[in-house]
């Protein structure tokens, strides 16, 4: 890539939650930025719509899938850096179809590899993964306080889950991911592909159209702004770090400036131990901050939800210099604020999108 240019970066799932935030970043930093997105998810459509009306002379919008080989290379013609985001992202879609969970999560992903292996000059690429590759953790023993669960070993209370703990795939999504996961940090290996492995915990911010099997947090000030009950499963003690989407957008960043060095290596992101929280304490935000009383229906412990998992992010932030900034009760009000200027009683609706042709 020529310094004297700007980097032209493919965002997969970019018009998801995620992509949509990475992607008005790096279009503010002066990337060139092509989406590839088959809009499959509730919300997608408007996402782009709002980034094509952000930056109408300088966005590129493929509507495409990653099981389609033949336009998943045309799209990267031209391409110096991939986020592969694109993903079907809940544990309880997978389990009704686990078929397609694989298609996209893992053969979408090894469609791209090898599509960018095709390259004359193959691109670098940073690859969305997940906590779920680690199971639920049964081993990890918890103790019960009023508002949450706490690891009864010291270490792991101060520290979180880091990156040797061993893989255990869990429920169809843990699988497809987990394999997505491998294969990407085998191209490293095998071909000298320039690529890592982020496995993200809970990130919650504007722009995402959370429900109940996936964006949980969105999905809880949603429902409370719109004083609809909220169904907890399980018993609401179950603690995630929270990661506001600004803050991993700027681990993205760090990991593609870094990838010569990092190339090959899997990493934990998260909001670590300072920023944890369980779902009850996460209400009591929602609830100070809106001023409304949140309303509770509880259902059965779900397949794969882990009772306690919060990352250890040390190895990320040594290697990258990077450190979340945002934290959680100013993350929760910021998204409680943003959500509150939209009509959150109303869901979204397809918007008219521009694509464009790519061919090889």
């Amino acid at each position: 890539m020529s310094a004297a240019r700007a980097a032209h970066i493919l965002v997969t799932g970019g018009a998801g939650f995620i992509g949509t935030n990475l992607t008005q970043q790096l279009l503010r930093s002066g990337m060139r930025v092509r989406i590839y997105d088959s809009l499959a998810r509730a919300g997608s459509h408007g996402n782009i719509a709002w980034l094509q009306r952000q930056f109408p002379d300088r966005i590129e919008f493929v509507r495409g899938d990653v099981r389609d080989c033949a336009q998943l290379g045309a799209a990267l013609d031209g391409i110096d850096h991939v986020f592969h985001l694109a993903a079907q992202v809940a544990v309880t879609t997978s389990l009704v179809d686990p078929r397609a969970d694989f298609e996209v999560n893992a053969r979408g992903t090894l469609n791209l590899l090898e599509a960018a292996r095709a390259c004359p000059q193959p691109p670098s690429l940073v690859f969305s993964s997940t906590n779920k590759v680690y199971g639920v953790l049964p081993d990890v023993q918890l103790r019960r306080r009023a508002t949450r669960y706490v690891p009864a070993a010291d270490a792991l209370r101060r520290q979180g889950i880091g990156e040797s703990r061993r893989l255990d795939f869990h429920s169809p999504y843990g699988c497809s991911k987990g394999a997505a996961d491998q294969y990407v940090l085998d191209y490293a290996r095998s071909y000298g592909m320039r690529s890592i492995v982020l496995r993200m915990s809970c990130i919650y911010g504007p722009h995402q159209d959370g429900n109940e099997d996936q964006g949980w947090v969105a999905h809880f000030v949603r429902r409370v702004l719109a004083e609809q009950p909220i169904t907890i499963y399980g018993d609401g003690l179950q603690v995630r770090d929270l990661l506001f989407v600004d803050d991993l957008v700027a681990a993205f960043e760090c990991a593609r400036r870094n990838i010569d060095t990092l190339q090959g290596r899997v990493f934990n992101i998260g909001g670590g131990v300072e920023n944890s929280a369980s779902l009850v304490e996460v209400l009591q935000l929602i609830e100070r901050h809106t001023g409304l009383r949140v309303r509770k229906n509880t259902g059965s412990w779900r397949v794969g939800d882990q009772r306690y998992y919060v990352s250890d992010i040390s190895s990320f932030r040594e290697a990258a210099g990077w450190q979340p900034k945002v934290g959680v009760e100013q993350g929760i009000a910021a998204l409680c604020d943003w959500f509150g200027a939209q009509d959150a009683t109303t869901p979204h609706r397809p918007a008219s999108v521009a694509a464009v042709a790519i061919r090889p």
